[in-house]
């Protein structure tokens, strides 16, 4: 039973982050995921400080925040003070991910209770330890799983409700401008879906290893669909397939569950990236 909640708890994890990573990637912003799982840090630290509580929605708030603010320092970078947008991105989660590291360390963290190599790459194996229970002996799954669904939920409506918009930026920026559509708002709402899908992903998977979730499945699918809606659907599907037989092969050979589900979306990527360029040869030949 322990098992079935950490693939499906993973499964929830990898499902919210290919569907935004879908559009990262589409954007050529893959990378901004990574800058925001890192410098949500601060935002994290602040948040605890203030509640004494890890489970506390406050952590949520202050991630999600702090990770909108990531993401406008690294616009201003980028296109007021032409710094070169890598660079900017550089810049700002460095700065940000090391500024909540001294706030841990500093005399703050006497009151800030939180482990940065679970903050960095979580420890799925434990999260059955924090148990949801009802009617007093009725074990009904993992805290982190509720959490992930909650953020699920939140990302599906968020996407269904401003598709056509999300879909407009992603393919032609200028154009939807054209038309009058505000594109910054839009481009702040996904940064604070990403936050969020940070955040919530710290206890199962941990922050480096959600940029895998966000980046690796949607890559791959990119290979070999064009239409947006069949993008997310196959993103979807190589991340959950990545999580049930990493999960497997790591527990086979006694290695980290979440190191092993980010090997198999890679190994995964490379599969597809030969055989799709394979196929294209033969398809020239012919």
């Amino acid at each position: 039973m322990n098992d079935f909640w950490i693939i499906f708890t993973a499964s929830l994890v990898a499902i919210n982050a290919a569907l935004l990573g879908c559009f990262l990637v589409l954007r050529k912003m893959a990378m901004v995921g990574d800058a925001i799982s890192h410098a949500v840090l601060p935002g994290i630290v602040v948040a605890y400080f203030f509640s004494g509580d890890k489970t506390s929605g406050l952590l949520l708030f202050g991630a999600t925040l702090t990770g909108v603010i990531a993401s406008a320092i690294i616009d201003f970078l980028s296109r007021k003070a032409k710094i070169q947008g890598d660079a900017s991105i550089g810049i700002t989660y460095t700065l940000l991910f090391a500024l909540g590291m001294i706030m841990i360390a500093s005399g703050g963290g006497n009151n800030v209770d939180l482990d940065m190599n679970c903050v960095l790459y979580g420890d799925i194996a434990t999260i059955n330890l924090d148990k949801v229970i009802v009617d007093g002996n009725l074990y009904i799954g993992p805290y982190a799983f509720y959490v992930e669904l909650v953020a699920f939920f939140i990302i599906l409506i968020v996407l269904l409700v401003g598709f056509k918009g999300f879909k407009l930026i992603s393919f032609n920026e200028d154009f939807a401008k054209s038309l009058g559509i505000n594109t910054g708002i839009w481009h702040y709402l996904m940064m604070g879906l990403v936050a969020l899908t940070t955040v919530v992903g710290f206890e199962v998977v941990g922050a480096v290893l959600v940029v895998g979730f966000l980046i690796i499945p949607p890559a791959t699918a990119q290979l070999i669909v064009n239409q947006l809606k069949n993008m997310l659907i196959v993103a979807v599907a190589f991340g959950v397939g990545a999580v049930i037989i990493g999960f497997y092969v790591a527990s086979w050979f006694n290695v980290s569950y979440t190191g092993g589900m980010i090997l198999v979306a890679g190994i995964n990527f490379f599969i597809v990236l030969f055989l799709s360029n394979f196929s294209k040869k033969l398809k020239l030949k012919a």
